[in-house]
């Protein structure tokens, strides 16, 4: 018979009216479709819910981890014990503000924001539409594709942190660079963005969105699962030219196997296994920087990782640790990774 934990049974009784899910499958919540079962994770659907649910778990000294929509994470086969936050389906809302501008909560898809604003006659957010993430995860690290980019539309983010106070960034202190922000590595929960938009005839709008979403589903394999395009793009070339001319287009590892169709995608299958993608990721790092490109200072975003072990493994493929931003977790059994600076030319994208 099941029994709860100790944590269960605390944010169970603190947090009654907060839906919850005790042991529920990581695999359900990522786009790798891996991960073992997560001791709790809730979804607080509005901004009080999730301001009430952050000082609780700091009075109990728990530091949880933050989900968007899953689709730049690699989930732990073991699962992860603590509580994890998930902001996908759960805060939710999308408000036009004005003429041009719309704020949009986190937890709602890329795809829906870019087709709220196509709606309404406003044009900037066409290149968020393919992108399969949350539009927190877009703002927290800078998400683009198709020459657009976060950077270039959003005016405004709040910001929540581990203790519950509201945060404003607006224009540059939102300091957007190439798949990075000023919430990149920080603690705490993106809650909404606004973006400044153009009018534009709606079906103009929609036929730019077609038109990407048909070079997406030409040039990437989005038939299988992956977490997007795996690596940045390095300084003086292309991740998926590097790992090609590495003869690594096709490598196969078990269920997990560099993409055919685009090498820059690492993507898995049922059966794959978390330890089996990191082997495939790492060995495209190590061709890489053995393709001539040069040595490198790279930043490898390594999302929801809560043990050594990827680190350990890129180590033993002859990677020098520059600098390393860990916080451990309060009911976990490792670290979670927010940014490793290595020796490389390649870097995992972030969220």
């Amino acid at each position: 018979m099941y029994q709860m934990t100790e944590l269960q049974k605390k944010i169970q009784g603190a947090m009654p009216d907060l839906l919850l899910k005790m042991e529920e499958p990581l695999c359900n919540h990522t786009s790798f479709k891996i991960g073992g079962p997560a001791e709790v994770m809730a979804f607080p659907s509005t901004v009080e819910e999730l301001q009430k649910l952050l000082r609780w778990a700091k009075a109990e000294e728990i530091v949880p981890v933050v989900l968007g929509a899953g689709t730049n994470v690699l989930a732990p086969d073991e699962g992860l014990r603590g509580l994890i936050v998930c902001t996908k389906g759960a805060l939710m809302g999308l408000t036009q503000e004005d003429d041009t501008s719309v704020t949009v909560m986190s937890g709602v898809s890329m795809a829906r924001a870019a087709g709220f604003a196509a709606d309404l006659g406003l044009s900037g957010l066409e290149f968020a539409h393919g992108i399969p993430g949350s539009v927190g995860g877009g703002l927290y690290m800078n998400a683009g594709a198709y020459g657009g980019e976060m950077k270039q539309v959003a005016e405004k983010t709040v910001f929540m942190d581990l203790e519950g106070n509201l945060h404003v960034a607006e224009g540059e202190q939102q300091d957007f660079s190439y798949r990075h922000s000023a919430f990149t590595g920080k603690p705490g929960v993106i809650v909404s963005g606004t973006f400044r938009l153009t009018p534009k005839p709606a079906e103009e709008i929609w036929d730019t969105m077609r038109v990407l979403m048909g070079k997406r589903k030409a040039s990437q394999p989005l038939d299988m699962p992956s977490a997007g395009s795996t690596f940045k793009r390095p300084v003086g070339g292309y991740a998926a030219a590097l790992i090609e001319q590495a003869g690594l287009k096709g490598f196969q590892v078990g269920g997990a196997a560099v993409s055919q169709k685009h090498a820059g995608f690492v993507r898995g299958a049922v059966a794959s296994r978390q330890k089996i993608i990191d082997d495939c990721v790492v060995l495209c790092l190590n061709a890489g920087s053995d393709s001539g490109v040069g040595d490198k200072i790279a930043d490898l975003h390594l999302r929801k990782l809560p043990d050594s072990r990827f680190l350990a493994a890129l180590q033993n493929a002859g990677f020098q640790i520059v600098a390393q931003g860990a916080r451990g977790q309060s009911g976990h059994s490792g670290y979670l990774f927010d940014s490793i600076h290595l020796h490389s030319s390649l870097e995992i994208s972030g969220l």
